[in-house]
């Protein structure tokens, strides 16, 4: 039997779409919005309506029919669940609507859910949200009782090469030993020990590497210093370290196909950030090492700076001593929504209580 779905992926200033028959997507859509636009809503579930609106005139412009039989969003950063396929319920869309940490993704679950109730017997579901924590109790610890480490990571993304490079060699995912990079606006690597994430960094709140627009680990000392001195109040702060830091604080461009051109220009600046980029993520992606103790099958990169051919170069100089190396540019979270509503559907794969 082939199932009619609809994906839904809220970015910062786009809302993703696609539609699929099965698991073969017939279009993928990726609906703009404006930054002026945005700026007259106050929180992020303020856009829900504009969102829904615009996928809504996206569907009737392509003359797709109201029939899915599941929806599916990518899920929110309300709370650390288990890997896997959820239904969404009215308490999971209020855990996003209150989260602490507010992200776009954050409205993947509603707008899934409510456009399901727009058409009888469609399903709704999440996969793979950001906040899955699969990891070891040794990797919640730190040095404040009052801090455990938690980690927000690109899951949905990450499980989805793994499960790819796994089917690439004819084994299976939870037979491997992993380390995977995903190397986009924010960078999220993760120890991926058979089939479970024991180590992952929060790629958007302060920890790993700094990336195009996130500062990664700062000194917490100077951190502190400039909560009080700099003037910025709780939430701006929150906004400079998650948004306003890395190459954009640097370069004022997270663009790194503009920042490459700079470099190709004999830019010393740029070329400078963008080797210590790679220096951090190979220090990061070699600590994952000891938390496999050295049993790496494969690492693998993925993520939209991994189209750069020279920071992918760069990067194996540094890393390919560890294990084998092995790319997938970009993202094909699309794809990988849609199959796990099908794997849901048919009963391949489990379907988990919120």
């Amino acid at each position: 039997m082939s199932y009619k779905i609809l994906a839904i992926n809220p970015g910062s200033t786009s809302t993703k779409i696609s539609v699929a028959d099965g698991c073969e997507l017939l279009f993928v859509e990726d609906v703009k919005h404006s930054r002026s636009e945005l700026e007259h809503f106050h929180t992020i579930f303020d856009q829900y309506e504009y969102r829904k609106q615009h996928i809504l005139q996206e569907l009737e412009r392509r003359n797709i029919a109201l029939d899915f039989d599941a929806t599916i969003g990518r899920g929110g950063l309300a709370k650390p669940v288990e890997s896997g396929v959820y239904r969404v319920t009215p308490e999971m869309v209020e855990d996003q609507r209150t989260a602490a940490h507010q992200h776009p993704c954050d409205l993947g679950c509603k707008l899934a859910y409510e456009i399901a109730e727009m058409i009888p017997g469609c399903q709704s579901f999440i996969a793979d949200p950001g906040v899955v924590d699969e990891m070891a109790p040794e990797a919640h610890i730190t040095g404040l009782p009052e801090i455990p480490r938690i980690c927000i990571w690109h899951a949905l993304n990450q499980k989805a090469v793994g499960r790819r490079y796994a089917r690439e060699n004819n084994t299976s995912y939870d037979k491997l030993n992993l380390i995977i990079a995903h190397l986009g606006g924010g960078i999220s690597i993760a120890a991926h020990e058979q089939g479970r994430a024991v180590d992952a960094n929060n790629a958007l709140s302060g920890d790993g590497p700094f990336s195009p627009e996130r500062t990664g680990t700062l000194p917490m000392s100077d951190i502190i210093h400039l909560c009080y001195t700099s003037g910025l109040t709780e939430q701006q702060m929150i906004k400079k370290i998650t948004s306003q830091g890395g190459l954009l604080a640097h370069l004022g461009t997270n663009d790194f196909r503009i920042i490459r051109d700079r470099i190709d220009a004999g830019d010393e600046k740029a070329k400078l950030l963008i080797s210590s980029l790679i220096w951090n993520v190979a220090k990061a992606i070699a600590a994952e090492g000891a938390v496999l103790c050295g049993k790496i099958d494969a690492i693998i990169l993925t993520g939209g700076m991994c189209f750069s051919t020279y920071l992918v170069k760069e990067l194996k100089r540094r890393i390919s001593y560890l294990a084998p190396v092995v790319v997938y540019p970009g993202q094909d979270e699309m794809l990988a929504l849609t199959e796990n509503a099908v794997a849901a559907l048919e009963g391949k794969q489990e379907i988990k209580v919120y």
